[in-house]
């Protein structure tokens, strides 16, 4: 082994595997963020995730052995690591770019699974490289560190096991402190920053490769000024926030009319707040008619609970409209709570638990006249808030005469669609189960009670709706239900396919939303496209 006075005491090869192992779990969490925005923050990205980081570790791992042994030179996995760092640390400069641009190529191209396509595609075009290059550490290492037969065995378990500290401290580092923090660009620029140091002390002990530290250097100074921005909506210039939590991308947009909330997603609208009062023209406003249809008197009278609180659009319509009802939300994202509070007027009383909705649900007795499921988001939807033993437990939670009102926001068409296998499962517990569609969107809302007469209650207390906005649309609400007769698409704990289901309709969607310009594609090429743009 090459005698470099750094590598005489085998504690700079440990903490060289220490540091390699923490990357690469920080660069996994970093990649599930970056996609985020664009894909969603689903299972089905984050087994691509982990599944073309894998490939890339398993083939570092072959490459790094055999390299070692045809050529056991230091220089060589320093010389690694350093480039790796380099290209990590251009990720937040380069990174979103080259996600819109496959997905705008394979959009085109594509006619079905374009999700696990684009986003298989951009982490192999983004992160395959240098965890490739990383995936070369171990092996590396086990043939410089081991000096005989005698001991591979305790050299060999110490290197696993300080690789397995350092991603257990990759692991948590990004998701609870750096993240939240800083960012994810800054994230990425981080860790890129340790292997960078990692590698320039191997390099000026051994007294060359100046040349190379000092060009990764000026590389890395010029991606922290152009790449630290956590920006991912780089065509925006008048965000209100733009920022990360624990749980979520985070955008606010203002406008002189509205104040929207978008997560996970640049473009879809979560929470938006009507600067001068009136309707939103969502679903929100059709949600509105849960009140009618319970048994109270009168709707300020109920008892509301939202599953999903988000920034409170539903609790500041309900108050707005039927005065000063009790209303409270759970909401897993605090962060969402302070965008809430600062950008979204939510009223001080209105009581907010940061928890996730099922185990509020087990942790407390109290019973609601409306609870609301609005928990669900593109093809990010919560499996353990859509089976059967979910909502039997809503159902618990539901005053005898209570409504759920549940948000569905992925309108497919298909027999097994994710909203046929959601009415399945509710009407299964439910007996009363009516659902309509919000127009203009692709949303549909839900109703399900034990009591029969619901929609009677309804179209009486319509009479006493005096906002003449509110009771046209509840009107048309009104009209526009369905009774649903359940089928046997349950879902379970145990089985709910709810990504696939929910890929399914966003194949469904892109299909309907490019099939003009795809025709000119396929007629006129990419110029074409570029014209009709």
């Amino acid at each position: 082994m090459d005698q470099t006075p750094v590598l005489k005491n085998k504690l700079f090869l440990y903490l060289t595997e220490f540091f390699a192992g923490m990357s690469v779990m920080a660069v996994e969490l970093g990649a599930s963020r970056l996609l985020a925005p664009y894909f969603s923050s689903s299972q089905i990205v984050w087994t691509i995730i982990i599944g073309t980081i894998m490939i890339a570790m398993a083939l570092g791992n072959v490459y790094g052995g055999r390299s070692a042994d045809k050529k056991p030179d230091p220089d060589r996995l320093y010389r690694r690591i350093l480039i790796a760092a380099v290209w990590i640390a251009a990720i937040p400069v380069v990174g979103k770019y080259i996600v819109l641009g496959i997905s705008a190529l394979l959009i085109f191209t594509v006619s079905t699974n374009f999700l696990i396509w684009a986003a298989f595609a951009a982490c192999m075009v983004i992160f395959v490289f240098p965890l490739f290059l990383l995936g070369t550490v171990t092996p590396s290492l086990a043939k410089y560190s081991v000096d005989s037969l005698a001991d591979s065995g305790r050299v060999v378990g110490t290197l696993g096991a300080f690789n397995t500290v350092g991603s257990i401290i990759g692991t948590f580092v990004p998701t609870f402190l750096s993240i939240p923090a800083v960012g994810t660009s800054v994230t990425f620029l981080i860790f890129a920053g340790i292997l960078l140091v990692l590698s320039l002390i191997y390099f000026v002990s051994a007294k060359r490769g100046r040349a190379g530290g000092v060009a990764a250097v000026l590389i890395f100074v010029l991606c922290c000024f152009t790449g630290r921005s956590d920006s991912f909506a780089f065509w925006e210039a008048d965000l209100a926030y733009e920022g990360e939590s624990v749980y979520n991308y985070l955008q606010v947009r203002e406008n002189d009319r509205n104040v929207i909330l978008s997560t996970n997603v640049l473009f879809g609208v979560q929470s938006v707040l009507m600067k001068e009062g009136g309707l939103t023209g969502m679903y929100y406003d059709y949600a509105m008619a849960a009140p009618l249809m319970a048994g109270k008197e009168q709707p300020a009278d109920c008892r509301v609970l939202i599953l999903g609180m988000g920034t409170g659009t539903y609790a500041s319509q309900c108050r707005s409209y039927f005065g000063e009802m009790e209303i409270e939300g759970v909401e897993i994202d605090g962060k969402i709570t302070e965008l809430a509070r600062e950008y979204f007027r939510l009223p001080a009383d209105v009581k907010v638990t940061t928890y996730d909705g099922r185990a509020y649900l087990n942790a407390v007795e109290e019973t609601y006249d409306v609870i609301m499921v609005d928990a669900y988001q593109d093809i990010t939807i919560p499996f353990q808030m859509s089976s059967v033993e979910f909502f039997t437990l809503v159902k618990e939670h539901l005053a005898e005469d209570g409504v759920m009102v549940v948000n569905m926001n992925m309108r497919g068409s298909g027999e097994g669609s994710i909203n046929r296998h959601l009415a399945d499962t509710i009407g299964s517990v439910f007996g009363q189960v009516y659902t309509v569609d919000v127009r203009g969107s692709t949303n549909r809302e839900l109703f399900a009670s034990d009591n029969p007469d619901m929609i009677f209650n309804l179209e009486k207390r319509l009479e006493d709706t005096r906002d003449r906005g509110l009771s046209e649309l509840l009107a048309s609400v009104s009209g526009g239900l369905e009774r649903y007769e359940a089928g046997g698409l349950v879902m379970t704990d145990d089985k709910a396919p709810v990504e696939l289901l929910g890929m399914q309709v966003i194949d469904e969607l892109i299909r309907d939303e490019v099939a003009w310009y795809r025709q000119i594609y396929e007629e006129q090429g990419i110029q074409g496209v570029l014209d009709a743009l």
